[in-house]
């Protein structure tokens, strides 16, 4: 068959194009190079919503982008099943020079027209949020600002695409493509093809190297790495809202966030680096990310430290916009690179803005006929009173089975994760938050394990953490 659309890249550009995409008469197909969609740059978002303040709406793509996704986050929410919370932003200065600083994205907040936004007095700040430092200047108050979980709104996404007709292919890596007649014929690694009329090219990191692959513009990603630590849920140290420092030059600095998912996260740090892979953190950036977030924030501690990683953002050499646009090179190829900070608050518009570009290029974008199936949301046991549990029990046993004890994850849950597709423990960790916890999957793993090979029939010594490396139990289970 011959596709409308081929989107290269399952993370959250491209699964929130699909998913935008999905409301009208075309057929799509997600190709994505890894053993899951979000395992990319997606995984290792901070996942925050932008308040619209740090960008010119006027003079930056990124900051148009940026407000109207902001404002589109609520019918996403109403209509998905996934984690968030508008718990507002507070930007925090202890110095006068800093307070200078404040009140310059202060000025880009009101220009910009950002709802509610507020230039606070030492007083006010702490008055919002009473665990900062009490040496803190004043700052800004942004209530529109927010939090969400990256990985379960991309797998929210691409579920509901799923669910109505459109196609996701995970290890597909892209090797070449071919066009002849208006039709792109692509190549996989592993000798699958996939035919399309037009291709969005949303491959986060590896965006350059799909586009060279297409013929389109020549441009380098520069990663720039970012380390991030992650507290226990039961930190005392846990802010209301998310707390950021003065921005720098080519970051917004190391933040302090109540992540969606209940634990306190602290980072990023923004290293260049040459290595698109390289996943790691050191004790160093741990030292200084601790230090500057402990200035911030009162009671942070190593203490409830119990986890650590990293991801990069996809920096395009001398740019720090948004690249999205029709390709001038290439036919019916549309650029979505360089997709950094603030792209995950942006991706609901940039989705709409990419579905533009594409009438552009000449395809009719008509409504679809049939109703738009959402997907069905899932019951979480964490959040179920006695009477709901029981009534699921009831139906379902599994749902009293708590596999996850940090986490209060059960045994239904994860079953409904897997037979949703995620058949990786970084898939169905995701999915769930299993083996978040302060236990990191101690006790939970080898649960889990057997819960995807009974569900997907994959051997017990098949199943990987994320992708076909990465075995937990390399050796066949009879000789164990």
């Amino acid at each position: 068959m011959i596709y409308d659309i081929a989107i290269i890249g399952g993370g959250i550009t491209g699964a929130a194009t699909a998913y935008h995409l999905s409301h009208f008469e075309l057929k799509t197909v997600i190709l994505e190079k890894e053993s899951d969609c979000s395992f990319g740059v997606s995984k290792a978002n901070s996942g925050i919503v932008h308040g619209g303040f740090h960008y010119s709406a006027r003079n930056t793509l990124k900051g148009k982008l940026e407000l109207r996704g902001n404002q589109l986050f609520d019918r996403w929410h109403k209509e998905l099943d996934f984690a968030f919370e508008r718990c507002g932003i507070l930007v925090a200065a202890f110095t006068p020079s800093e307070m200078e600083e404040v009140e310059k994205l202060y000025a880009s907040g009101v220009a910009n027209g950002v709802p509610g936004i507020e230039l606070c007095s030492p007083r006010r700040m702490l008055e919002l949020e009473p665990k900062l430092n009490s040496s803190v200047c004043g700052g800004l108050f942004a209530p529109q600002g927010g939090v969400t979980e990256p990985y379960m709104l991309v797998f929210s996404l691409i579920d509901a695409v799923k669910l109505n007709g459109n196609d996701v292919k995970t290890d597909f890596k892209v090797t070449s493509a071919t066009e002849h007649d208006g039709v792109w014929e692509i190549f996989s690694e592993n000798g699958d093809t996939v035919k399309a009329k037009y291709v969005i090219n949303a491959a986060g990191l590896f965006a350059d190297e799909v586009s060279e692959i297409f013929g389109g513009e020549k441009f380098k990603i520069t990663p720039r790495k970012g380390e991030e630590y992650l507290l226990d849920r039961l930190s005392a140290a846990r802010p209301s809202k998310v707390i950021f420092p003065v921005p720098a030059a080519h970051s917004k600095g190391v933040l302090v966030i109540p992540t969606a998912g209940g634990t306190t996260m602290i980072g990023p740090t923004a290293q260049i680096t040459d290595d698109k892979n390289d996943n790691s953190t050191t004790k160093i950036s741990k030292d200084e990310i601790f230090s500057l977030a402990q200035n911030m924030v009162s009671g942070i501690s190593e203490r409830d430290l119990i986890t650590s990683f990293s991801g990069s953002r996809p920096v395009i050499e001398n740019k720090e916009d948004f690249f999205i646009a029709i390709s001038k090179c290439a036919p019916n190829f549309i650029q979505a690179a360089g997709i950094q900070s603030p792209g995950l608050t942006a991706s609901p518009a940039i989705s709409e803005y990419i579905g533009e570009l594409l009438v552009q290029c000449g395809l009719k974008l008509v409504t679809r006929k049939t109703p738009f199936i959402l997907p069905e949301k899932i019951p979480h046991l964490r959040e179920l009173s006695t009477v709901q549990l029981e009534k699921l029990y009831r139906q379902d046993p599994a749902w009293a089975n708590i596999i996850c004890r940090c986490e209060k994850i059960s045994e239904a849950e994860i079953r409904i994760a897997v037979r949703r597709g995620h058949t990786t423990l970084d898939g169905v960790k995701f999915a769930t938050r299993a083996s978040m916890g302060r236990c990191q999957g101690g006790f939970c793993t080898m649960k889990i394990m057997q819960i995807i090979a009974d569900e997907s029939g994959i051997a017990f010594e098949n199943i990987v953490k994320n992708k076909k490396n990465s075995a937990i139990i390399p050796t066949p289970q009879k000789k164990l």
